[in-house]
């Protein structure tokens, strides 16, 4: 019994750090994206730690743990509600458009 597998055969000794970056971000656009997004939040965290004033550190680490779930869910969401357009909505109008041709 042959097994065949979905997942394109790449050899990964032919390809370089560049070609395997450029692939993968072609497969899985938004973790780029995300990684950016995450690195900004970390920066400005750090920026703005430095200049809390009298604030206590234990209620500034508090304030941007509240800050960091909450862009978590809003990225999700987003996430979640790109996925369903694009999955359940968009082929009705593209399905209805190639119909009125």
């Amino acid at each position: 019994m042959v097994v065949q597998s979905s997942i394109p055969a790449v050899d990964l000794s032919e390809e370089s750090q560049a070609e395997r970056l450029a692939r993968k971000t072609r497969e899985a656009p938004y973790v780029p994206i995300g990684l950016a997004g995450c690195l900004g939040a970390v920066l400005y965290g750090l920026y703005q730690y430095k200049n809390r004033g009298d604030m206590s550190t234990s209620v500034y680490v508090m304030k941007f743990r509240v800050v960091a779930q909450s862009a978590v869910v809003l990225t999700l969401g987003l996430g979640v509600g790109y996925s369903m357009i694009d999955k359940y909505i968009l082929p009705k109008f593209q399905t209805s458009a190639s119909k009125k041709d």
